[in-house]
């Protein structure tokens, strides 16, 4: 039977409720209290927690490292699958600072949609724009959640002009906020004619939902005060004037995302949010891989790793790569081709998240996460299947833009530093450089923050103090081109050369300068700031 949309055949009901998305924001804009939310809306927590919580109150489920749990920011993508209705829900909630936004840009590769939370009182901020264009570039359908609208917060319409000019995409509201900052009493909720009113008591406690017989039922004069609902109904009816209507195949193709108002600390236009994503975002996606694409429907089983996270479990020194099911029913204890290393793998005890909670996974389908404990097997980028040589696409690996050298504090220690840096560079965490004539490591990152997570991670997972020094070098380069110019070029800079964790060689650089002559002198090599990692 062939799906009228999409023209393909329609999916197996098990695999048409997955909706599996990203949570993309910039830091502080709500990103991780929304998570919350949504494992309590889905039944798979009983309270949420908070992100700087005090005393009693529980920490949030999606942050599992020390160091998130101390300073309050996400810096590590987390997985969490739950039911939602009728739905299950694959939500990655990714770090909003931009010094990991590496680990977003893999993770987005993932998944089939993205739901952006932007800060009322702020508006579309920097790594909100960043993240927006890898969305963009995956043609990733994409909601938005405005939140804070509990706060002091900006003119509704200026917020969604903003959307619309800074990140060129058609803005249409799915719900329209009555009052602001204190005066904020809640939401029309526009695509089922309901009045949604907060309850400031209880943060956990879901709303009043009213519904209503349209703008003039007498329901809403008795519930919204008058000046508010003035402003409200004059509001709104330019809103119905100005901007387009829901178009759920334009939201499908990324060309116009639907906007909810709320505060997730407050509980309020989650539910919402989350019946929207079940609504109006997409199935299961076709994933891109060569020799050629790979269709959710497809009976045989394949998935690629687009995460690998060592020592989640502090107790356990485990290594636990996180899959994307790209086709097929999987069931435990099934063996299945590693492609690159044309190995079979048996794979017994395969996990689901909820953050740093796993329980194992029985079976999975196309559209779901699992994760699988393997001792260094397994790495970014890797496919497996049921046989088939199939290579899954467009997970990149971008230059560092930050070089140190790292030195264990304890010279003894200098093979064990290798080991725990080797380790960091399959994770994805950061690029491990071996100079071609000096002793050392040159470790690479995309920002200063990540060289603190790893020297508190090396000191944690393997009671190894580090230090990061200066290093000469700003930053590195890819170097392909035919073998023999490659090798006589490598050994004429023996100074600039080394080799990443893959044994690939890189050209470091300390100038603009550096790149400009070999684009200039050696027209025949490339330089390159991404590599895909796909072996």
């Amino acid at each position: 039977m062939l799906d009228t949309a999409t023209n393909r055949p329609a999916l197996p009901p098990e695999i048409a409720r997955r909706r599996t998305f990203a949570i993309i924001s910039h830091p502080d804009a709500g990103k991780t209290t929304l998570t919350e939310k949504f494992l309590l809306y889905g039944g798979a927590i009983q309270m949420a927690g908070q992100v700087r919580a005090k005393g009693e109150a529980r920490r949030t489920r999606s942050d599992f490292m020390q160091m998130e749990k101390d300073r309050g920011i996400s810096v590590s993508a987390s997985a969490m699958s739950f039911d939602f209705h009728e739905f299950r829900f694959n939500l990655v909630d990714t770090p909003g600072h931009s010094d990991f936004s590496e680990d977003t840009y893999r993770t987005l590769t993932a998944v089939d949609a993205a739901v952006m939370v932007i800060d009322g009182a702020k508006g579309v901020e920097s790594q909100t724009q960043k993240l927006f264009e890898v969305c963009r570039l995956r043609d990733l359908p994409i909601l938005t959640f405005c939140n804070k609208m509990d706060r002091e917060s900006r003119d509704t319409f200026d917020i969604i002009d903003e959307i619309q000019e800074n990140l060129a995409i058609d803005v249409t509201p799915a719900s329209w906020p009555i009052g602001k900052g204190q005066d904020f009493i809640g939401c029309y909720d526009i695509l089922r004619d309901r009045l949604e009113l907060m309850d400031r008591a209880d943060r956990n406690k879901v709303a009043e939902s009213v519904s209503i017989e349209g703008l003039d039922d007498p329901k809403l004069a008795e519930l919204v005060p008058a000046h508010l609902l003035e402003t409200f109904l004059e509001e709104l009816e330019m809103a119905k004037e100005l901007l387009p209507e829901l178009d759920p195949q334009s939201v499908l193709e990324g060309h116009m995302t639907p906007i909810w108002f709320g505060s997730a600390i407050n509980s309020f236009g989650v539910k919402e949010l989350m019946d929207g994503i079940g609504k109006y975002g997409p199935e299961p996606q076709v994933q891109r891989a060569e020799p050629r694409a790979i269709a959710p429907e497809e009976t045989k089983v394949s998935g690629f790793v687009f995460k690998v996270q060592a020592n989640m479990d502090p107790k356990h020194r485990d290594r636990v790569a996180f899959v994307r099911m790209a086709s097929g029913h999987f069931k435990r204890g099934m063996k299945l081709t590693h492609v690159r290393t044309k190995k079979q793998m048996a794979v017994s005890n395969p996990v689901l998240f909820l953050a740093s909670d796993r329980e194992l996974a029985e079976e999975a389908w196309a559209g779901d996460i699992i994760g699988i404990p393997n001792h260094g097997q397994l790495r970014i980028g890797d496919t497996l299947t049921e046989g088939e040589a199939l290579k899954v696409t467009g997970i990149p690996s971008f230059a560092p833009e930050l070089l140190q050298t790292c030195r264990a504090g304890d010279p003894m220690k200098a093979k064990h530093l290798e080991k725990a840096l080797m380790q960091f560079a399959e994770e994805g965490a950061a690029k491990v450089f071996k100079p071609v004539i000096s002793s050392g490591f040159i470790v690479g990152v995309v920002g200063q923050l990540q060289f603190e997570v790893l020297a508190s991670r090396i000191e944690l997972e393997y009671g190894l103090p580090v230090r990061f020094e200066p290093t000469q070098f700003t930053s590195a380069r890819w170097l392909t081109g035919p073998k023999d110019k490659v090798e006589a070029f490598a050994a004429a800079n023996k100074g600039h050369m080394a080799h990443d964790n893959d044994g690939d060689l890189v050209y470091l650089t300390r100038l603009q300068w550096d790149i400009d002559r070999v684009e200039r002198d050696f027209p025949e090599l490339k330089l390159s700031a991404t590599k895909e990692m796909m072996v």
